[in-house]
């Protein structure tokens, strides 16, 4: 019988598939530096992780009866994916599973900074009952996202899922991605059946100078620096629900004190998990602890698909 270490966790509907297929799954937390020893000891054949467990090149050379990386989610940034294949190993990981959650977040994010939520969450509770008009004074400039501008980088699975909310919301969709010159969105509308939408992506500059919000979907690199943000509009939103480190913080901080960015909303950072003070206190940034892809649904289907994908591989 072969056994799983799932060590960041699998859903339940997952686990259950393994083990119907005759899989042994194990989801008790090893931590990082007892790593490499449980999978010897215990004979894991299949190890499966989030963003926590890391699988670098120690842990693969320790391990050489380990057959199987699965990595539930899209980016596999935390496993030495090349080294891995290059020593026999499958990699192996869910990109589609969570799109649609992370495309929520976004929008979260998007409707927290347009009506100032992430700081009236704040200051309600503090000031409400004693500066009530104040605070209803402060937060009187929102504005809609309707009619809209969204700028897409990185037109993949996951920022074809936000520009499908956007196109629904009635936005205007612009997008860039080296790999997609151009995309057909089936968007379904409850009650009234599909149509299809097709975009062409433009350059990053295009995008970058004409959009009113922009989010970023790219599974990494310095991305967005000074150099991007003079590029933008003044008065710019940005959401960053991909990698940490994809915007440079230390830019994103002088071109929010400067009011190039009106508003920012990050779910991941350059220190994870250790963000730097300056992030968390700014007032003009909306907070999420890297949770896109953390809904019910989304992990689901990370599960069943995870458990699917093993059994392809190693029955």
């Amino acid at each position: 019988m072969k056994k799983i270490l799932a060590n960041d966790g699998i859903d339940a509907q997952g686990k259950s598939i393994l083990e119907k297929a005759g899989f042994t799954v194990i989801t008790e937390k090893v931590a990082q530096e007892d790593l490499a020893n449980a999978i010897n000891k215990n004979g894991y054949e299949g190890l499966t992780v989030r963003s926590a467990t890391k699988v670098r090149k120690d842990v693969i050379d320790a391990c050489p009866n380990l057959k199987l990386i699965g990595r539930g989610g899209v980016g596999m940034d935390n496993i030495d994916v090349d080294y891995a294949r290059g020593k026999g190993l499958q990699v192996v990981n869910t990109p589609a599973a969570s799109s649609h959650s992370v495309a929520e977040l976004v929008f979260a994010h998007l409707f927290n900074a347009v009506r100032f939520l992430y700081d009236s969450n704040r200051q309600m509770p503090l000031n409400g009952a004693t500066q009530f008009d104040t605070l209803k004074k402060k937060y009187a400039k929102g504005i809609e996202l309707k009619g809209k501008t969204m700028g897409i980088v990185g037109f993949g699975r996951i920022g074809q899922a936000v520009a499908k909310i956007a196109l629904g919301m009635g936005m205007k969709v612009i997008g860039t991605d080296p790999f997609t010159k151009e995309a057909t969105l089936e968007l379904e509308i409850q009650g009234a059946g599909k149509i299809n939408v097709n975009i062409k992506t433009l350059s990053m500059d295009e995008v970058l100078k004409n959009a009113d919000l922009i989010t970023l979907h790219v599974p990494g690199g310095k991305v967005i620096t000074a150099k991007e943000f003079a590029l933008m509009k003044d008065g710019v939103i940005i959401v960053n629900a991909a990698r940490g480190g994809v915007i440079d913080e230390n830019d994103l901080i002088n071109a929010l004190n400067s009011g190039k960015v009106a508003h920012a909303g990050l779910d991941v950072f350059e220190n994870e998990p250790t963000p730097s003070t300056a992030i968390l206190t700014h007032p003009k940034i909306s907070l999420t602890p890297h949770i896109g892809a953390a809904t019910e649904e989304a992990q689901e289907r990370i599960g069943i698909e995870l458990a699917e994908l093993i059994i392809s591989k190693l029955k």
